[in-house]
């Protein structure tokens, strides 16, 4: 097997040097043609058996564009783990490349049962993996709960080596499996014996193999997850389903943004030369450069001051804004929700001290730890202070406060989206 460097948005591809026009397939969750026992690609007659353990590898480092040049049907079996394909990636090295990939994020829990399987994912701002593991008898049942990165799996999954049961080698054999199967690449069971060429690497090594696994499986989704998942007694089969169904909504949210995304704007700006640069503010004819929003949805007058991920904005509240005509007729309230938007308007420009940033747009995605305190009337001064708390991937998280003299009148934790803007 060898690992070559790939250009941007190759993704990972498979490669058969050993048959006729060096076939390619692409790891990717719609050529998944067979789970048992491992995971394998297809297309047409070509197959490429058991890539989970090297997938879930190239993902933990984020690489996301490689060929893999193999010139027989699957990678080597190595010891039964991934931890000699963590060495050789972490000894060749790799490098950032120009363009970015929007991770997939969990917008609403996924569940579902096969047999004795169970599956859910839920939201999360990074890949977390829950796993119970068993075999149909309950035996050896493990549990084990780690936030998946780069470091964590090098050190807690990858050196957990592949197992099985002695009652299923005989059948495994029949199939045409496991042919190069040993007690050097594998652990067995044999009813209460555990019988390895050497111990254990980890107590419960078992269902810290099911969690390499998986993060291999859930790789062929193509782009970085963020989400909770928990899973009890999963399997390749349940994994890949999984991953369809975290596909299938993603694709269905990725409709709905584009639906809302604003029409192309006709108006006619004088354009300047805007920068948001530290130390600086910007005055409302920056805003019409970088901001999507106009009347009578522009929620800031003016940015007063950016530092590092820090931004102050301020807002005028006039009486003759719409909302007050019915927000109330007799006591106008400035609503929480424009505050809100407020808050994630600002946010959007605090994104665009990052050059790659700029131009694009900042989309809405939902709103944590909201608190208004206090009424805001027509006269106010409201004064919106947001701070970055990360960023990852075309994703953001920011807390903003709005005050008025001082005092805060609401708050919120943020996350967004960056997109293209459309011309």
């Amino acid at each position: 097997m060898a690992i070559l460097p790939a250009p941007v948005n190759t993704g990972i591809v498979f490669r058969r040097t050993d048959l006729d026009d060096k076939p390619e397939i692409e790891a990717k969750i719609e050529n998944v043609v067979e789970t048992s026992r491992s995971t394998t690609l297809g297309k047409g007659n070509i197959r490429i058996h058991t890539v989970e353990h090297l997938l879930g590898s190239l993902s933990a480092f984020g690489i996301s564009n490689a060929y893999i040049e193999l010139d027989s049907g699957e990678p080597p079996i190595c010891d039964g783990s991934a931890r000699e394909f963590v060495s050789l990636i972490e000894m060749a090295g790799f490098e950032l490349q120009s363009a970015s990939i929007e991770p997939i994020m969990i917008s609403s829990p996924i569940e579902f049962q096969i047999a004795d399987t169970q599956m859910f994912v839920f939201p999360y701002d990074r890949l977390k993996i829950s796993c119970t593991s068993a075999d149909k008898k309950e035996r050896f049942t493990q549990f084990y709960s780690l936030e998946v990165t780069e470091e964590s799996f090098k050190k807690e999954l990858a050196p957990a080596r592949t197992f099985c049961f002695f009652e299923e080698i005989e059948i495994l054999i029949r199939s045409g499996l496991i042919k190069g199967g040993a007690l050097e690449n594998a652990v067995v069971i044999r009813d209460d014996a555990i019988l390895t060429t050497e111990p254990l690497r980890y107590e419960n090594e078992f269902v810290r193999h099911k969690m390499v696994d998986m993060v291999g499986d859930l790789s062929l989704l193509g782009r970085p997850l963020q989400g909770h998942v928990i899973a009890v007694k999963p399997g390749h089969s349940a994994n890949c389903e999984l991953g369809r169904r975290i596909q299938s909504q993603f694709l269905v949210n990725q409709r709905a943004i584009n639906v809302f995304m604003p029409p192309p704007s006709k108006e006619k700006i004088l354009k300047k030369d805007v920068r948001v640069e530290d130390g600086k503010g910007l005055d409302i004819y920056d805003l019409y450069q970088i901001l999507p929003h106009r009347y009578p949805f522009l929620m800031i007058d003016k940015i007063l001051n950016i530092q590092a991920n820090h931004i102050v904005a301020q807002k005028n509240v006039s009486v003759n804004e719409p909302h007050f005509q019915g927000h109330f007729p007799r006591h106008p309230i400035m609503p929480g929700v424009l505050q809100l938007e407020a808050i994630a308007q600002v946010a959007g420009i605090l994104t665009m001290r990052n050059a790659e940033n700029f131009g694009k747009l900042a989309y809405f995605m939902s709103a944590e730890n909201v608190k208004w305190r206090k009424p805001v009337v027509p006269g106010d001064v409201l004064i919106i202070e947001v701070d970055m708390l990360r960023t990852r991937g075309k994703i953001g998280k920011a807390r903003g406060v709005c005050k008025v003299n001082d005092e805060v009148v609401s708050e919120a934790e943020v996350t967004f989206m960056i997109a293209d803007s459309v011309e």
